[in-house]
């Protein structure tokens, strides 16, 4: 049940939900709580824990085989060459067998006798088959497009030689040229599937076909110097050579220009002639059959809780007027005498607040806030991932759909950095304030995402398959929770950066509001849109991408702000047990210790590790 997402990111991977998001070797000085708590073990016992890490390990390299993307991002490059076609009829009952194979196994243990470690490893299992198994009578496959996250866009950042597939050997090309073929093959798939969904009415809104329509004509632009998909032809290794190097050259023009290009073009025209007459006005998934359902579906599995979505409304609202309320204080104190609404559109506006003139200026400002928060995080955390991390600009052809900056995940043998994307389409308008670049660089970027991602890939004491992400509301909980401490970090020292952090957070918020607004039937396209102008400092533009967004990926928004107020609760929770003996470094150390998890875990996990401290 992996968090892609993001979106390139996300996760960052595939439609989300899906494989694509699937992302400390080091020792971790908190995990001597587990010890603790640890009792000795008969050689039984310890025979079965082998067995059960064993059987956790058959789970992953067996995954690896059903999602070789998944694969190819996690750094193991033994399938590169494959691309599963995730949403045929065929793989689906494969994957159902799967799970519930491993299911099956999972239960033959009694979770009562496992350490702590492994009752964690058990309970996320569980809760990824279960998850998995559910979805199936869904028949998401029916909608495997959007313009945010899908593989379509994915092979396009593969294919650009700037993502994780290799283009360094004659054998990398080969391996691409054959998982070209595959998506030709999936292209043709998704176009059934989505033939089948239209004729149920089981459709994307309409104006999320319209978005996607020239991302897919983008990518069928022949220009060599235009197409982001002849970069690797354009940057040919010269390690590769004399005739090699130019049969390698006609194999990979023939492939791009009969099979990659062709495949974008179909479904350019598929969603464009076909596909649009059907798709539906309205906005979210209450308006197509079984869509209400579907929804409460999402709501679990992004959020990993039993919280309903009136329960989540109901937060938002709370967390919008609690949230206001701080902005209006902000904008008492620095002498603004309009409305809120006015100060917004004077902070978006304003010139001062745009000093970029290109765009190295942009990726310049956001490596300062790395070295303004270097020194500081010691006193946070006291581990640091081994991972590389780069500061990128977003490439061309994804530039424009982007609303913000976001974070790819390394490899997990060290070989890709981290890599948190900054789009720059014009550096004359990229907005300190209205982007809140300081908070968005912690959240992305250090210590949210690269550092927990890749502590966790890191983390040699976790089975392989949780040293993947898994669950967006504890990856985003803990991105969206590490902005709260940015003062700490040295950060957020004026009022229009202390706005920008505010404005992210509110942001979050809002999305607990008109997702579930959108989807269950209490809010139009246009009423979400009017919601966030009225909220929070953001363009018409910014508010139009965001509530596409939340149409396009139910449920996604909602793990940012139900992750973060969990972990909030939870520090408040031991700050109230431990009095002056609470310590913050070892409760972030112990937050990160195990990896990721479903929020209904984290709780039990974290009550172990307060009562063992």
């Amino acid at each position: 049940m992996p968090a892609k997402s993001l979106l390139p990111l996300y996760y960052k991977g595939k439609n989300v939900p899906g494989a694509f998001m699937k992302r400390l070797s080091f020792t971790i000085s908190c995990f001597s709580f587990l010890c603790c708590s640890a009792f000795i073990t008969t050689a039984y016992g310890q025979e079965r824990n082998t067995r059960l890490h064993q059987l956790f390990e058959n789970y992953y390299q067996e995954s690896l085989r059903l999602d070789p993307i998944s694969a190819t991002f996690a750094g193991d490059h033994h399938y590169d060459d494959q691309l599963a076609n995730d949403i045929s009829a065929s793989y689906i009952k494969q994957k159902d067998l799967f799970d519930k194979k491993y299911l099956r196994l999972l239960s033959e243990y009694d979770r009562r006798t496992l350490n702590s470690a492994d009752q964690i490893s058990y309970d996320v299992l569980k809760e990824i088959l279960n998850m998995d198994i559910e979805r199936m009578k869904y028949h998401t496959e029916y909608l495997p497009i959007n313009q945010f996250n899908s593989l379509p866009l994915l092979v396009g950042q593969l294919g650009s030689g700037q993502s994780a597939q290799p283009f360094a050997t004659v054998k990398d090309y080969e391996n691409w040229f054959k998982r070209v073929a595959a998506f030709a093959v999936w292209t043709n798939t998704a176009i059934s599937n989505m033939r089948k969904g239209a004729s149920t009415g089981f459709v994307l809104p309409k104006v999320l076909v319209m978005k996607m329509i020239p991302q897919m004509e983008s990518l069928v632009e022949k220009d060599t110097t235009k197409n982001s998909l002849f970069q690797p032809l354009n940057n040919l290794p010269p390690a590769i050579s004399g005739q090699e190097r130019e049969r390698l050259k006609r194999s990979f023009l023939q492939v791009l220009t009969t099979q990659l290009l062709p495949a974008y073009q179909r479904l350019a025209d598929y969603l464009k002639n076909d596909y649009l007459p059907h798709a539906t006005e309205a906005a979210g998934l209450s308006g197509i059959p079984g869509g209400k359902e579907l929804y409460r579906y999402y709501v679990r599995y992004f959020t990993t809780t039993d919280r309903s979505p009136e329960e989540i409304y109901e937060t938002g609202i709370k967390e919008v007027t609690r949230i206001t309320a701080a902005m209006e204080e902000l904008k008492k104190q620095s002498g603004f005498t309009g409305t809120l609404q006015e100060y917004f559109v004077f902070l978006r506006t304003d010139r001062q607040f745009m000093p970029f003139k290109t765009p190295e200026e942009v990726i310049q400002a956001y490596q300062q806030i790395y070295d303004k928060i270097k020194p500081r995080l010691q006193t946070m955390l006291s581990v640091a991932p081994k991972a590389r991390f780069e500061i990128r600009r977003v490439e061309a052809f994804r530039e424009a759909s982007q609303n913000g900056p976001s974070y790819m995940i390394g490899a997990m043998d060290g070989s890709r950095p981290g890599i948190f994307y900054v789009p720059v389409p014009d550096a004359t308008k990229i907005n300190v304030t209205f982007l809140g670049m300081e908070a968005t660089f912690i959240h992305e970027a250090i210590p949210g995402h690269h550092y927990q991602i890749s502590l966790q890939q890191e983390n040699m004491s976790l089975p392989t398959f949780r040293r993947q992400i898994n669950f967006s509301a504890f990856t985003e909980g803990w991105a969206l929770y590490c902005e709260s401490l940015g003062k700490e970090l040295g950060c957020y020292t004026d009022i229009p950066q202390q706005m920008g952090a505010l404005n992210n957070e509110i942001h979050r918020a809002i999305r607990l509001v008109t997702d579930v607004g959108i989807h269950t039937g209490r809010m139009t396209r246009e009423e979400a849109i009017s919601y966030m102008l009225s909220h929070e400092s953001i363009s018409e533009e910014e508010a139009v991408t965001s509530a596409e967004r939340y149409m396009a990926m139910p449920g996604q928004a909602l793990t940012y702000k139900i992750g973060e107020l969990e972990m909030l609760r939870l520090r408040e929770k031991y700050k109230k047990l431990s009095g002056n003996n609470f310590n913050i470094i070892k409760f972030h150390d112990a937050l990160l210790a195990q990896g990721d998890m479903p929020l209904k875990v984290l709780e039990h996990y974290m009550d172990d590790w307060a009562a063992n401290h």
